[in-house]
C-alpha cells in the first residue's frame, strides 16, 4: 500500500508543491504512479482561486469517494489551497476523505501517509479524518526537494510563498498565509544542485514573486533583494535560462526593467497580471496603480528589449464594471500586445471583499466581455506567431512532444516548438528556422549543419 497518485489543479505554485511532496514521498519509499487507477492512496492538490476549481475537486473526490466501497484501504487526501480556505467544513461534503492538509503543511503529507498506512497494516480503526490547515513558521523553505524526470531541462524553483496585496477579489492571502520569502543563499544553492542535475531553465515562484526578501534584505545600490537574486542565480554555470512567476506591476521598479537589458539569461517575457484598464476598477479591486503606469511598464520593458513578449491576468465582469470600464480595458488589452492572457469572468470568492460589492455583473455580460477579449486574444497570437515566419529563434529542446514521433522546445518568449531532433541534443540551445505557425505552436527545421 505504498503507490501514490498526485492530482493538481491550478497554478504553477501548485505544480511546485505537488512534485516537492512526490520528492519527499520517494525519499519515504512510496512509489508516485502516474495513473490513478494503479494508485492505492490518491492526492488532489487543489487550488481556490476561483469557485469553479474548488466545484472541480470536489466533484472529483466525490467520484472518488465510491472507491473506497471496493478498496476499504484506498486513500484519499485534499491538499492545498482548497483544504485550507474549507478546512473540516469539507467533511460535511465528503465525509471519506482520510486526509485534508493546508498550504503551509504539505511537508507533514508522508508522517500522516505513515500513520494512516500503519493503521490499515495492523487492522486498527483509522477514526477521524486528519485535518491540518495550522500555520507554520518557516513552512516556506520546505518546499526544496525535486523529483525530476531523467534528463528533465526545467525546473520551478519556489522562493517565497504568500501575499500581502488584499486585492479584494482574491482569497489567495486566505489560503497562502502573508509573505514569506526563502533566504537567498539556500534559494541560490538550490538553483546550483539543479543545474548539476542537468536543469538548463530556472522559473522562479511567488505568489508576488517581486517582492521577494523586502523585508529580510538590503536594496544595496539601488537593487532590490529580488533582482539581486536574479544576479546570483545568472552566474551560476549550467543555467542558461531564467524565468519568474507571478509578478505585479508594482515589483517592475527601475532595476528590474533595467535587468532585462543586462542579464542575458533572463528570457524576454514578462507575465504582467492587468486585471483591469479602468482606474476606476482598480481602485475598487484594490490594485496599486494606474492604466496609465501599467503601460509605462510595458513601454519601458519594450524599449530595453524590442523583441519582448508578454503574457497577462484580466478579470471582465468585476462588480460595478459599466460598459465604458470594460472599453478601457480592451482599448488597453489591444494596445499592450499581448502573445498570450488568461481571461476571467469574475468569480464570487465568499470571504473576499468583492463578494459583497453592489452591481455584481449579469453572467450573460460575463460571457459576452471575455469571448470579445479571447477573440482579440487570437488573432493577436496569430499575428505575432506569423510575424516571426522565416525567422530563426533559439529554442531549449525539452524532449519528445505528444506523439513521441517529433521533439518540443520553447523560444526565449516561451512560444512552445515542435521540430525534428535527434534525442541527444535535449537540453540543448539550438537555432529553428519558424516554417509554420498556429494560434498557439511554431513548427521549424534545426538550422545547424549535421543536426537533424
Amino acid at each position: 500500500m505504498n503507490r501514490v497518485h498526485i492530482k493538481t489543479y491550478g497554478c504553477q505554485m501548485n505544480e511546485r508543491d505537488s512534485e516537492a511532496v512526490a520528492a519527499m514521498l520517494r525519499a519515504r519509499g512510496y512509489r508516485i504512479v502516474a495513473d490513478e487507477d494503479d494508485c492505492d492512496i490518491l492526492l488532489l492538490n487543489t487550488c481556490s482561486v476561483r469557485d469553479a476549481a474548488e466545484q472541480k475537486a470536489i466533484g472529483k473526490a466525490g467520484y472518488l469517494q465510491q472507491r473506497k466501497k471496493k478498496q476499504p484501504d484506498f486513500v484519499l487526501g485534499i491538499l492545498g489551497c482548497m483544504a485550507q480556505n474549507r478546512g473540516a467544513a469539507l467533511l460535511d461534503q465528503l465525509p471519506d476523505v482520510d486526509l485534508i492538509v493546508g498550504t503551509q503543511k504539505f511537508h507533514q503529507v508522508p508522517g500522516y501517509l505513515d500513520n494512516l498506512r500503519a493503521a490499515r497494516e495492523a487492522g486498527t480503526p483509522v477514526g477521524a479524518t486528519i485535518v491540518d490547515i495550522g500555520e507554520e513558521a518557516g513552512s516556506q523553505n520546505t518546499i526544496r526537494d525535486h523529483d525530476l524526470a531523467e534528463k528533465q531541462v526545467s525546473a520551478f524553483v519556489s522562493i517565497q510563498q504568500g501575499c500581502n496585496m488584499d486585492c479584494s477579489f482574491c482569497i489567495v492571502p486566505k489560503t497562502r498565509g502573508d509573505e514569506r520569502s526563502r533566504p537567498m543563499d539556500e534559494v541560490v544553492a538550490e538553483c546550483g544542485a539543479l543545474a548539476e542535475r542537468g536543469v538548463r531553465e530556472i522559473t522562479l515562484l511567488g505568489q508576488i514573486v517581486t517582492s521577494y526578501g523586502r523585508r529580510d534584505y538590503a536594496h544595496t545600490g539601488g537593487i532590490t533583494p529580488f533582482v539581486q537574486l536574479l544576479e546570483r542565480v545568472h552566474a551560476i554555470d549550467g543555467i542558461e535560462r531564467i524565468r519568474f512567476t507571478s509578478p505585479h506591476p508594482r515589483g517592475f521598479k527601475d532595476d528590474l526593467v533595467a535587468a532585462y537589458g543586462r542579464l542575458e539569461k533572463l528570457c524576454g517575457y514578462a507575465h504582467l497580471p492587468m486585471q483591469s484598464g479602468s482606474n476606476r476598477i482598480l481602485r475598487a479591486m484594490n490594485r496599486p496603480y494606474t492604466r496609465e503606469r501599467y503601460r509605462e511598464i510595458v513601454d519601458s520593458l519594450r524599449a530595453v528589449r524590442p523583441d519582448m513578449y508578454f503574457s497577462t491576468d484580466v478579470i471582465v465582469g468585476f462588480p460595478g464594471e459599466t460598459e465604458e470600464d470594460f472599453a478601457q480595458t480592451r482599448d488597453l488589452f489591444e494596445a499592450c500586445n499581448y502573445d498570450m492572457a488568461y481571461v476571467f469572468k469574475y468569480s464570487i470568492r465568499t470571504g473576499t471583499p468583492a463578494a459583497t460589492m453592489a452591481g455584481q455583473v449579469p453572467e450573460e455580460v460575463k460571457e459576452e466581455r471575455n469571448q470579445i477579449l479571447l477573440d482579440l486574444l487570437q488573432k493577436n497570437s496569430v499575428r505575432r506567431n506569423a510575424a516571426l515566419l522565416g525567422t530563426v529563434e533559439q529554442v531549449l529542446i525539452d524532449g519528445p512532444d505528444k506523439t513521441g514521433r517529433r521533439f518540443t522546445g520553447r523560444t526565449r518568449g516561451n512560444r512552445v516548438c515542435v521540430f525534428d531532433a535527434e534525442p541527444r541534443l535535449v537540453g540543448e540551445l539550438v537555432p529553428l528556422r519558424i516554417e509554420r505557425a498556429s494560434v498557439s505552436t511554431l513548427y521549424g527545421q534545426l538550422v545547424l549543419a549535421g543536426v537533424g
